[in-house]
């Protein structure tokens, strides 16, 4: 192939793939929009703020030394005590705004965002 034609050949691709819809690429980002994770870490929830779509799981990991939980404002969901590593989960079904804060720590406060 003359270096033009590679060239001719490469950015045709390179348009074709930025294109949405064209290959399949987005499937692969749709999966890991799906899930959002949360980490605790220095008496915080890192991000503090997150918005995700409903049906999308949100994972939150101690990463602290020290045991936390995850409390919504509302009851909505809540956690065990987590010890260091330890995960919860939950899917958000319903949109709305979801203040959160640590039980055991209630100055550690945080909001989950539901579209």
């Amino acid at each position: 192939m003359k270096p033009n034609s590679l060239l001719r050949t490469f950015l045709v691709f390179a348009l074709l793939v930025s294109v949405p819809g064209v290959f399949p690429v987005g499937a692969a980002g749709d999966t890991a929009a799906s899930a959002t994770e949360i980490n605790i870490d220095n008496f915080s929830f890192s991000p503090a703020v997150v918005t995700v779509k409903a049906g999308t799981t949100v994972t939150w990991t101690n990463r602290d030394d020290i045991p936390h939980t995850v409390v919504a404002d509302d009851k909505s969901f809540k956690s065990k005590v987590l010890d260091t590593g330890e995960k919860f989960t939950f899917t958000p079904t319903k949109p709305g705004t979801y203040g959160y804060f640590c039980s055991i720590h209630p100055k550690m406060t945080a909001t989950l965002v539901v579209q």
